[in-house]
């Protein structure tokens, strides 16, 4: 498994543009503004309260495909924030609540590897800066994107017993894949998994 791919093997195709793993499409800078939907929170709003109707991303996208962004700046309690989004937009997406036991661990998978990705950017990043979201009627891609140099890796040999450095190992086992992008003179990078849409 790769974690330096910019995209997942398959038949679907390049991802277009601003829905890339690189923040506003492969050609854009930092700082140019994000094309697709992004959701800022101020102060103490709640996702609930702060994400629109139309945060579902393009009406008639290719494929069914639903789109979410979450903007970290000046947020605290990040992890929970994320779960908290993440959550929302599986319920709007019909993955919650789960009518089967199936549907119940794939939206509890995605919710975990959240959790993991935006818990690694705050432990070996300088904080994420942004969560997305994209899903179609096979696969949910997630991306966090920061600020940080490092590269994610899950730790060799893995040892359960050992506390911390579990994360990426988590993401490894859950996803169908996983990788990071760097856009080429921009400072830090995106950090994607993929799962699979519960049938």
């Amino acid at each position: 498994m790769s974690t330096t791919r910019p995209c997942s093997p398959g038949d679907r195709g390049p991802e277009p543009s601003g829905v890339s793993g690189v923040p506003g499409g492969g050609a854009s800078t930092a700082s140019a503004p994000r094309r697709d939907v992004a959701v800022p929170l101020s102060g103490a709003q709640s996702p609930t309260a702060s994400t629109p109707p139309e945060a579902s991303g393009p009406s008639g996208a290719p494929g069914g495909r639903q789109v979410r962004r979450l903007t970290f700046e000046d947020q605290g309690a990040v992890v929970p924030l994320a779960r908290d989004f993440t959550r929302q937009a599986l319920q709007e997406w019909g993955w919650l609540p789960a009518a089967t036991a199936d549907r119940r661990a794939a939206a509890e998978d995605v919710l975990l590897v959240v959790s993991e990705l935006v818990t690694n950017a705050c432990l070996h990043a300088e904080g994420p800066d942004q969560l997305g979201i994209v899903c179609d009627n096979k696969v949910i891609r997630l991306e966090v994107t920061d600020r940080g140099a490092g590269q994610p890796t899950p730790r060799t040999p893995h040892q359960a017993g050992r506390p911390g450095g579990h994360g990426m190992f988590i993401v490894q086992r859950l996803c169908l894949d996983w990788g990071v992008v760097r856009a080429p003179g921009v400072p830090g990078k995106t950090v994607w998994a993929e799962l699979g849409a519960p049938a």
